[in-house]
């Protein structure tokens, strides 16, 4: 898999508090540029990036980020405001206490009621694996698959690890058929982007790849 085939499942991400407009335009021209799946950026951002890119490319933000303990309602707020102002996709953080209180059919319905707010556009749930046990990650499987979401997404990049090769195994051996996976947080090479795709991840959350891309050019 070569170079322009990897970028093609790239959300090029940037999601740092203090991300400036001159930053999120570098990010965008460098995404339409190199043919990346997205751009993820802040929810303030939205509207400034969808009028900036049109439809050279998909906008992606972020609900719930990075702790996921805001109220539902607040939430599906963030989603209609995101939508409203442009976004294609959103990626949304669970209540982790939920999970942890095994209250799992609340974080369904959560997914659910942000799946609707989404008006047709795609929503990929976040689970922050590193912080959960092998049974609440399968738990969280069966949650977004029946919840109708369209990815589940490993991690925020914002927690004490990121996207590993097992978890995104333990994905496919769990999540339904309709439901994709997005591997985010320390993809850090060409070789790690190729494992995780190799494995099935149809999207990777990452900054690094289009950077070294870019290094490679100069």
């Amino acid at each position: 898999m070569n170079s322009k085939d990897i970028l093609k499942y790239v959300d090029h991400t940037l999601l740092s508090q203090t991300a400036s407009w001159e930053e999120i335009r570098e990010l965008c021209d460098d995404a339409v540029k190199y043919g990346t799946a997205s751009v993820c950026i802040p929810p303030s951002y939205v509207k400034q990036v969808k009028d900036y890119v049109q439809d050279k490319m998909a906008v992606c933000t972020v609900i719930g980020f990075p702790n996921g303990y805001a109220t539902t309602a607040a939430k599906v707020f963030e989603t209609q405001d995101a939508v409203k102002n442009g976004a294609d996709e959103i990626d949304m953080v669970i209540n982790l206490g939920w999970v942890k209180d095994r209250n799992y059919e609340e974080v369904k319905e959560e997914i659910r009621q942000i799946k609707q707010a989404c008006q047709g556009r795609i929503l990929k749930v976040i689970i922050e694996t590193c912080l959960l046990t092998e049974e609440e990650k399968i738990e969280m499987c069966r949650a977004v698959t029946d919840a109708g979401a369209d990815y589940i997404k490993t991690s925020t990049g914002f927690s004490k690890a990121g996207a590993t090769l097992e978890d995104i195994r333990l994905f496919k051996e769990h999540i339904g058929n309709d439901v994709k996976m997005k591997a985010a947080g320390g993809i850090s090479s060409l070789k790690d982007a190729e494992d995780f795709l190799s494995l099935g991840a149809l999207r990777l959350g990452t900054s690094r790849i289009v950077k070294l891309i870019k290094a490679e050019e100069e």
